[in-house]
C-alpha cells in the first residue's frame, strides 16, 4: 500500500466527516453519542476506505473533541433543554431519565437537569399527567357517559408515559371544573 495515498484517503476522510458533523449538528443539535453513531453509520456505509473501525473510531472520537472545545456539543445544555422540552409535552420524571438515558447523556447531567426540574415546579409529574390529559383529550375531558368505558385505556396511555398507579388515578378522577382550573394554573 503506498503510505502518501494512504495518508490523502486518511485527510480525505477526515475532511468529509467534519463536513458530515457540521451538517448534522446544524440540521439536528444532537448529543455527542447521537452524532457519534451517525458518523460510525455514515463511515460504513458512505466512504470505501482501507481503515479499520478502530482507526475510524478514533479519528471520529478526535472530531467529537475538537466540537466540543469549540462548543458546538454541550451534553450537559442538551439534557437541560431536552428534559424542558419532554416536561412540557406531558412526559413524566421517570420518561425523561428513560429517554435521555438512551440518547448517551452522562448520568451526571441527567440528575442534575432532573434536580433543576424538581426545584422549579411543583410536582412535576402531576402538571405533566394534566398536560398530557389535554394533548391526548382523555381523563376529564372526555363526555361524562364515556368516561367509564375508557378508563382502563386512559390508564394505560398514563401508565405508558411513565406514570404510576396512583398519580394517574388521581389525574382521571378530576372533575371537569377542577381540571380545567388546574389547566389555567398551569
Amino acid at each position: 500500500m503506498n503510505p502518501t495515498s494512504n495518508k490523502k484517503d486518511f485527510k480525505d476522510l477526515s475532511t468529509s466527516l467534519k463536513d458530515l458533523a457540521y451538517s448534522y449538528i446544524e440540521k439536528y443539535s444532537p448529543s455527542k453519542q447521537q452524532l457519534r453513531v451517525y458518523l460510525m453509520k455514515k463511515t460504513l456505509t458512505k466512504f470505501k476506505t482501507s481503515k479499520t473501525k478502530k482507526e475510524i473510531s478514533n479519528l471520529i472520537s478526535e472530531i467529537l473533541s475538537t466540537l466540543e472545545k469549540k462548543s458546538f456539543l454541550n451534553d450537559e445544555l442538551y439534557s437541560e433543554s431536552k428534559s424542558r422540552m419532554l416536561l412540557r409535552r406531558g412526559y413524566s420524571i421517570n420518561k425523561i431519565n428513560q429517554s435521555l438515558r438512551m440518547k448517551g447523556i452522562d448520568q451526571k447531567y441527567i440528575k442534575s437537569s432532573i434536580e433543576k426540574i424538581k426545584n422549579k415546579e411543583i410536582e412535576p409529574d402531576f402538571v405533566s399527567a394534566l398536560r398530557l390529559c389535554k394533548r391526548r383529550r382523555i381523563g376529564a375531558l372526555r363526555p361524562h357517559a364515556n368516561r367509564e368505558i375508557f378508563y382502563k385505556k386512559d390508564m394505560g396511555v398514563l401508565a405508558r408515559a411513565g406514570f404510576d398507579y396512583d398519580l394517574s388515578k388521581r389525574v382521571l378522577n378530576l372533575d371537569k371544573e377542577e381540571f380545567n382550573k388546574l389547566i389555567k394554573i398551569v
